[in-house]
């Protein structure tokens, strides 16, 4: 079983596992229509969700944490490790998906900003892994910000590639970075 890499200070941030009395915060800001503007899944199901957090205290592959700012969850983190596209030979577990959810009261405090680059040292500096994927979508500016702040890709541009509850078809954005590119970042690790 692989060690998970949490808890972790980055910035102002403590990333940990979450516990059982953090999720049902993380469900109230994930289920938040001001944080629904941007998700695809604009509510999520409260059995489900809690299921899903919990799965992740054993998981070898759901990474996921939260992010404390000044002793309050100000947001949730994921990292989960997955394979490629399946070409023979390719060797697994080397790829990961990165993603955040910032509650609303938290916002432009450089909460995003500083998770994600935990994510990324999770993912390259603890996990080993060789290339880490985010997505956003396209009209979403500040998640643009983070992810390029943190020193990913925009590799692909989906024109009309997600359907959205409230919006329809949206753009979205897929990013990425190698283990290699990060090492060469001053703000990597």
């Amino acid at each position: 079983m692989i060690s998970k890499p949490w808890p972790m200070r980055v910035g102002s941030l403590l990333l940990r596992e979450a516990g059982a009395a953090d999720i049902e915060h993380l469900l109230a800001f994930r289920n938040d229509p001001q944080v629904n503007r941007f998700m695809i899944r604009t509510s999520v199901e409260p059995g489900t969700f809690r299921q899903e957090w919990q799965a992740v205290l054993t998981s070898e592959t759901d990474f996921s944490c939260v992010a404390e700012l000044d002793g309050n969850v100000a947001a949730m983190g994921f990292l989960e490790i997955v394979d490629g596209m399946g070409q023979p030979g390719m060797p697994s577990r080397t790829e990961g998906l990165i993603g955040y959810i910032v509650d609303p009261g938290f916002a432009g405090r450089g909460v995003a900003s500083d998770l994600a680059r935990g994510l990324l040292v999770a993912a390259f500096d603890h996990l080993g892994l060789r290339r880490v994927t985010a997505s956003c979508n396209a009209d979403n500016f500040a998640s643009v910000r983070v992810l390029e702040k943190a020193g990913m890709r925009r590799e692909h541009h989906g024109v009309e590639d997600s359907w959205h509850a409230d919006l329809g078809w949206v753009d979205g954005y897929r990013y990425a970075i190698l283990a290699r590119e990060w090492k060469g970042l001053p703000n990597a690790g």
